[in-house]
């Protein structure tokens, strides 16, 4: 019985490329979370007084019809669920060995991620 080899040309090589595409990913969503944050770093040190009104205006302004506080912090939030995806997704395949438990915990994470971002939806969206 020959032995099989793990290396060289011959390897199997499964899941070619989604390395290159997560970490595009992982970076562009941390720069989006950068700039937003510091955006709203700025906001809140320009901000005339801190209060409920002003720090809701933050979230809320718009430029002429659009409600622009609300898409960039729509769009920040979605960063930080993809973001949060990737790393705790890789942090599974990494170190659960399973495959039954590493795809449950997938699914919770999924879950977990979405039940994040609808609520996130529904507080930002009904002010």
């Amino acid at each position: 019985m020959a032995a099989t080899k793990n290396y060289g040309p011959t390897r199997l090589v499964v899941g070619a490329h989604y390395g290159v595409v997560d970490f595009i990913a992982q970076r562009l969503t941390a720069v989006i979370m950068a700039v937003y944050t510091l955006v709203l770093i700025i906001g809140v040190l320009v901000m005339p007084s801190f209060s409920y009104e002003n720090w809701k205006a933050l979230f809320t302004f718009h430029v002429y019809a659009l409600p622009l506080g609300q898409i960039l912090a729509t769009l920040f939030f979605f960063a930080l669920a993809w973001h949060a995806w990737i790393g705790v997704r890789d942090i599974w395949m990494d170190y659960v060995r399973p495959a039954g438990v590493r795809m449950l915990l997938q699914v919770l994470t999924i879950l977990w991620l979405v039940g994040s971002i609808v609520y996130f939806a529904q507080i930002l969206w009904s002010i």
